[in-house]
């Protein structure tokens, strides 16, 4: 399985269904468009006019060359017919499926993504699929498990969004550094990855009400464990490009010796590869990945700087949307479904060492 998954469309699904049951929604094998495109089926109707002039290119390339060469040339167009199906499966995902199509962007290796702009819900419901950002490599918020599929606390929410604009969604991988990016260019309409409010930010993008609270946190090796924030001077720093630890950083210790990598996975590598000393994360972050590797390291800072909000955010001036989705925090405050959320996809992996009220906001109140 790749490490930067294709960007995946999914039936929106209420959070109290489980996730794998989505996978009979999605476009592998799915009953609404089930294979891939073949001569002649109706899914060619389907293909993306870049699928399209691909093929054409190079089986009109393969067929002139077929003239005055004999067997060469029917070979020349068989070859043709090939490499003209992995184009169409990398403009469509890995499974060939006109239900799901590749990003390009932060990380992922595809056909570029086009933008649709800042859409208002009605737009949304119009088109039949919401487009959101979301991290592909960071649990338990957002990532692909061995099935393919996503999950976590993040994606849980998104189906949810989908489900009740009665939309499917279509997941785009991002990395840190690329959220606001995807916003800005109008390649997604919400960002749900994990996403800190900042004042820099909100400069850029809207956010909605918040929907839990975090602070930074500290992961260190067993035997070497840093437990204070002065023990950081000098020790080899690994961060997340673009991440609130990032900014944090380089606002009050510029002097700190960090290492910046773009994906979360390539920072966990740093640190188990002991290419750094102690990776500086979001707090939940850290005590997931220390719980998960208890034997080799701890969370010695479980909140460094301030206590900050994540929220979901949507591109600079679609008040419609933003309106949206504060009404909707406000609905499912009323049913706890946050609480829900967290026993569903953080509880089975903090256990104890960490509480939902210490994390989760209901309602969009803190």
């Amino acid at each position: 399985m790749s490490t930067t998954p294709d960007d995946r469309l999914v039936d929106g699904e209420s959070a109290d269904e489980p996730e794998k049951d989505a996978e009979a929604t999605r476009g592998v094998g799915g009953s609404e468009r089930a294979g891939g495109p073949s001569a002649g089926s109706d899914a060619e109707a389907d293909l993306p006019d870049e699928a399209r002039r691909a093929i054409d290119e190079l089986v009109a390339e393969a067929t002139s060359r077929r003239k005055g060469r004999g067997a060469l040339g029917v070979v020349a167009v068989a070859a043709a017919f090939v490499l003209a199906f992995l184009a169409v499966r990398a403009l469509l995902g890995d499974s060939g499926s006109p239900g799901q199509a590749s990003s390009a962007g932060a990380g992922s290796r595809g056909a570029p993504i086009d933008s649709v702009g800042a859409r208002t819900p009605a737009e949304i419901a119009k088109s039949g699929t919401i487009r959101v950002g979301v991290f592909s490599d960071k649990k338990p918020f957002g990532s692909v498990g061995q099935d393919g599929q996503y999950e976590g606390y993040d994606i849980v929410y998104a189906k949810r969004i989908a489900e009740d604009l009665k939309v499917k969604v279509r997941f785009v991988p991002v990395e840190a550094a690329s959220r606001v990016e995807f916003l800005t260019s109008g390649k997604v309409d919400v960002i749900l990855a994990n996403f800190t409010v900042t004042p820099e930010r909100a400069q850029k993008v809207d956010f909605a009400k918040p929907y839990m609270k975090v602070s930074l946190g500290a992961v260190s090796p067993k035997g070497k464990t840093v437990t204070r924030e002065s023990q950081l001077a000098g020790k080899r720093v690994i961060v997340v490009k673009g991440t609130t630890a990032d900014a944090y950083i380089q606002a009050k210790h510029p002097d700190w010796k960090i290492t910046k990598f773009e994906q979360y996975t390539e920072a966990t590598n740093a640190l188990i590869d002991g290419r750094g000393d102690v990776w500086v994360t979001d707090n939940t972050e850290a005590m997931a990945f220390s719980l998960k590797n208890e034997d080799r390291f701890v969370t010695g800072i479980t909140q460094l700087g301030p206590v900050d909000s994540i929220a979901g955010a949507v591109q600079k001036g679609n008040v419609e949307l933003l309106s949206w989705l504060n009404e909707e925090l406000v609905q499912l405050g009323e049913e706890k479904f946050f609480h829900k959320d967290y026993e569903r996809t953080l509880k089975p992996v903090y256990g104890k060492a960490a509480k939902p009220e210490e994390l989760v906001v209901e309602g969009g109140a803190l």
